[in-house]
């Protein structure tokens, strides 16, 4: 049989005969291989009817009335299918029973239409709950998607009730025999697509969610960040060159804050206020969570804010992230370290170094990071907490065997 064609069959229930030995007549349709049953309504003696040519024979009482009902099905029955045909680009056989009850088709969606739905959503919430990066992360995911299935499946979309499991393995097989890009990276595409399956799930256009067989590779990252030594090198160097000094800078602020590099740039004198310890500290929201950061100024970022800090305006000039990572990189070869950093490993080392190494509580350094919980901050910097706990115990020890002596 065509696979896109559809088969109507009236079939007799013959485990369950009532009182007066009759059968109750059913109606099979079939497409795409799926089925649905219901009732015809009609109970006819099982030796009246005719299976062969699908009609109940004489001397079944009413059989011509039968017949007739019958064909008014299948005919019903074909009516919605030619419809759906004209009208619908997917459906199923579910639809094709909810429309000859009475009832309405349900909206099949294709994949990349669907994220275009979801992405129209997401904007009315930039600038409310999300960022405008945001919302362009989860564009290029939905560009990642289209490029794929015409990779994968040589058409422009894929209809989102195919989605299964391996749809994601094949997927992740793209990302990275395509695309080159590494597992942490697939695992971020692969999260934000998530998000729109799940708004599928939700909204019943998938019965189930694919996602629940499917299981992301683990990424172990280890944090870089530079020790007590690397960071007083950094901070000595003497640069001859005035560019390579201010992103020196800017990296050894957000050392001593863990100021992200967006927050660093939009830093602006109201943000620094004196609190209730008649303290200098840096009040601001950080843009990707919207978490208000509420950060004491150690003497070395204050320095650094009176270095280039002007009137009514950000205190730092501005520069783009590229290229601090860039001149991070010149600088670390330059200065002997021997460790690939970023902007970002400044803040990794405000976490390792400046708070975990001087022994300030995990919970504390959560709220400074500005995590939304404490279990994020246990997960990137567990193994560095480990290692404060190993020397606290060792300088113990030292001390006990001193007391022993």
């Amino acid at each position: 049989m065509n696979k896109n064609a559809i088969k109507v069959l009236f079939l007799l229930a013959k485990n369950r005969p009532n009182k007066m030995g009759k059968c109750t007549l059913k109606c099979r349709i079939t497409y795409h291989k799926k089925r649905r049953e219901f009732s015809t309504g009609q109970f006819i003696n099982p030796n009246h009817w005719n299976n062969r040519h699908q009609y109940v024979e004489p001397p079944e009482p009413d059989n011509e009335f039968i017949n007739t009902q019958l064909n008014l099905i299948r005919t019903k029955i074909n009516q919605v299918f030619l419809w759906l045909q004209v009208n619908e680009a997917h459906f199923t056989v579910e639809d094709i029973y909810r429309l000859y009850k009475g009832g309405k088709t349900q909206r099949q969606y294709n994949v990349i239409e669907f994220f275009e739905r979801y992405l129209e959503r997401l904007k009315t919430l930039v600038g409310i709950d999300i960022r405008l990066v945001t919302w362009n992360k989860h564009m290029y995911v939905k560009n990642d998607l289209e490029c794929f299935i015409k990779w994968k499946f040589k058409t422009n979309d894929f209809p989102l009730k195919k989605i299964e499991s391996n749809f994601l393995n094949e997927l992740e097989y793209y990302f990275k025999t395509q695309q080159k890009i590494q597992q942490v990276t697939i695992n971020k595409k692969i999260q934000r697509f998530r998000k729109v399956i799940k708004m599928a799930v939700a909204e019943n256009y998938l019965d189930q969610d694919p996602f629940h067989s499917y299981k992301p590779k683990r990424v172990k990252k280890e944090i870089v960040f530079l020790t007590k030594e690397e960071l007083k090198a950094l901070e000595e160097y003497d640069f001859v060159q005035p560019r390579l000094e201010y992103v020196r800078d800017l990296f050894i602020f957000s050392c001593y804050t863990g100021l992200p590099y967006s927050e660093t740039m939009s830093l602006r004198p109201q943000h620094i206020q004196t609190s209730f310890d008649r303290q200098l500290w840096i009040f601001v929201k950080r843009k990707k969570t919207s978490d208000k950061l509420s950060i004491p100024l150690l003497p070395q970022a204050l320095r650094l804010i009176k270095k280039y800090r002007i009137e009514n305006n950000s205190i730092f000039p501005r520069i783009s992230n590229q290229k601090v990572n860039s001149y991070l990189k010149e600088i670390a070869d330059i200065v002997g370290i021997e460790k690939r950093i970023t902007h970002h490993t400044a803040r990794k080392t405000f976490a390792t170094t400046i708070l975990l190494g001087n022994n300030v509580p995990m919970e504390i350094v959560s709220k400074v990071l500005g995590h939304s919980s404490i279990g994020i901050t246990e997960k990137y910097y567990g193994k560095i907490l480990n290692t404060v706990i190993s020397k606290s115990f060792s300088l113990l020890l030292e001390i006990n065997n001193e007391e022993r002596e």
